[in-house]
């Protein structure tokens, strides 16, 4: 008794992968120069030629041999071994995804912040100033 390998449905795959990646059919068609049509039947067939399957690739930014080669065993197996080791308790899971690092300086924000507020302090009080002016101004005229 012999099992044999099901071929690889490539379709599916590159359909399975642009959904992980939140890519519409159209937006995957515009990239390449095809219609969305195609892209349609692209996904639904079950091979595709080696220039085409390059091209996707490309705009999903996976390899040729991740399309060929995907699971859906694989996905669920790399997303489960990731979340069990980053989170041996739910104390490591809330740390572990607060845990990042800022893009920028908070200090450096705290201080063009300090900044802004004394200019606009400044001009607040040079308004007044103004204002107290033109009042005596006004009170001496009378």
């Amino acid at each position: 008794m012999s099992t044999a390998t099901k071929p690889k449905h490539i379709g599916r795959n590159i359909s399975r992968i642009r959904e992980l990646r939140d890519m519409k059919q159209e937006t995957l068609a515009e990239a390449i120069g095809i219609s969305q049509q195609s892209i349609s039947n692209i996904e639904a067939s079950e091979s595709i030629d080696e220039e085409k399957l390059k091209a996707i690739a490309e705009v999903l930014g996976v390899s040729v041999e991740a399309i060929k080669n995907y699971s859906d065993e694989s996905v669920f197996n790399i997303i489960s071994n990731t979340y069990h080791n980053t989170s041996s308790d739910s104390s490591t899971l809330i740390s572990s995804s607060v845990n990042f690092q800022p893009t920028f300086n908070p200090l450096d924000k705290l201080i063009e912040a300090y900044e802004e507020n004394k200019k606009l302090y400044e001009r607040l009080v040079q308004g007044e100033k103004e204002k107290v002016e033109y009042l005596e101004k006004l009170l001496k005229g009378k």
